[in-house]
């Protein structure tokens, strides 16, 4: 594919925090996902990388993905994935956490099975 074919792909237009490592640079870089789609990512941080790098970057919901660096404009880049994903997982919520209070202090509606005239005291 051409560069003017790439831009044909649909992108997600969003916002995400993400994890990234960095063939032959230690440590775990924290950057900004500024659009997604299935074949790739526009990223954004202060980390140094170069045009062919090798990359894992870990997104939300979808964990680690391999890479390469495909362009570098200032702090912002562009990750080719080696394989495809599906960016609407991205968005999805993290996860539906069980409330860890006990079930006698949640606040709960009252389900009836009729309605009910209460009496005023």
């Amino acid at each position: 594919m051409t560069d003017g074919e790439n831009r044909q792909i649909a992108r997600d237009s969003l916002f995400l925090m993400a994890d990234m490592r960095i063939d032959g640079l230690d440590g775990v870089h924290r950057i900004k996902v500024r659009n997604l789609s299935s074949g790739g990512m526009m990223g954004e941080g202060p980390v140094r990388v170069a045009r062919g790098a090798q990359v894992e970057v870990e997104i939300r919901n979808v964990g680690w993905i391999e890479g390469s660096v495909a362009w570098v404009q200032d702090t912002r880049f562009g990750v080719a994935f080696r394989e495809d994903i599906d960016p609407k997982v991205a968005r999805a919520p993290v996860g539906t956490a069980e409330d860890p209070a006990p079930a006698y202090v949640r606040n709960y509606q009252a389900k009836l099975s009729k309605p009910v005239e209460l009496r005023k005291i």
